[in-house]
């Protein structure tokens, strides 16, 4: 039977320590008889709201996930051009070095399309066309007398309306007949308008060299500058957009090709005509 003594409350010295030792410790208040119950019961709930915030901003951040407003505000299109110098390099370099069995979009953009870089491609390529093209026939007139020398600013509007028209319009014809083929062919893949615009900017870096080339006033040397370019930037094109289209019907991948590439060529041998044409002597 138990003694007296053993119901009674006692003061045990290493609990007393503890607290001595460490007054800032926890304790669990027995005042709320509602809150005693659940801790005698195990049922201990513990709010980690502000906890659970932190996480989800740290996983967000780590998961490099983009918050972006509507379509109305500054932030949705600052993530068009949110890249680096870096991953620009790396995409013009990939422009003009495409090796076999590369996707454009998969080892380069790597789902993060920009427009930073197509923008200054294009603008670039404008100016770099339509001033090599007052060179070259300044050079080709060189000696004569009958010439006289007059800069053809028109050839900024003409360049600057081909080109920003191919650069988005000929994409939007892309995407939207893939679009279309996935919506007939479900294993059809394909890619997004931002991706496929990305992709048609940065294959007319190689023209910027090579329309600077053009100033130099040799028939055989011009052709085989477009030819050069026609195959890099025509090679980025098929290895991006075949993997795409490679499932569908033979007759329709092989002439979605054939017209990607006709156009492209189309472009290169417009600036040729258009822009290296030696003009008649002026009296």
């Amino acid at each position: 039977m138990a003694s007296p003594d053993d119901l009674k409350f006692q003061e045990f010295e290493e609990a007393a320590d503890l607290l001595s030792s460490n007054p800032g410790a926890s304790t669990l208040s027995i005042s709320n008889p509602s809150a005693a119950a659940a801790a005698s019961s195990g049922d201990v709930r513990v709010d980690l709201s502000d906890d659970e915030d932190n996480q989800q901003e740290s996983s967000e951040l780590l998961g490099g996930e983009k918050q972006t407003g509507g379509f109305w505000t500054f932030e949705y299109y600052q993530s068009f051009f949110n890249v680096d110098t870096m991953q620009v390099l790396d995409r013009i370099k990939g422009s003009v070095m495409p090796l076999p069995g590369r996707n454009f979009v998969k080892h380069h953009i790597r789902n993060n399309p920009d427009l930073y870089g197509p923008f200054w491609i294009c603008v670039t390529l404008v100016f770099s066309v339509a001033i090599s093209g007052d060179v070259y026939t300044f050079l080709s007139k060189m000696g004569d007398t009958e010439y006289h020398y007059r800069p053809q600013f028109n050839r900024v509007s003409i360049a600057a309306i081909t080109v920003f028209l191919y650069a988005w319009l000929v994409p939007l014809g892309v995407w939207g007949f893939l679009t279309w083929r996935q919506s007939v062919e479900r294993h059809i893949s394909g890619y997004t308008f931002l991706e496929t615009v990305c992709v048609y900017g940065y294959s007319l870096f190689i023209y910027i060299p090579t329309s600077i080339l053009w100033t130099i006033p040799v028939y055989w040397l011009e052709w085989l500058l477009i030819v050069i370019a026609m195959v890099i930037s025509g090679g980025v094109l098929v290895m991006t957009f075949w993997p795409a289209v490679r499932d569908d019907t033979k007759l329709t991948a092989f002439a979605t090709m054939v017209v990607i590439v006709s156009l492209h060529a189309l472009l290169a041998i417009g600036f040729k005509h258009a822009y290296r044409q030696v003009l008649p002597p002026s009296g």
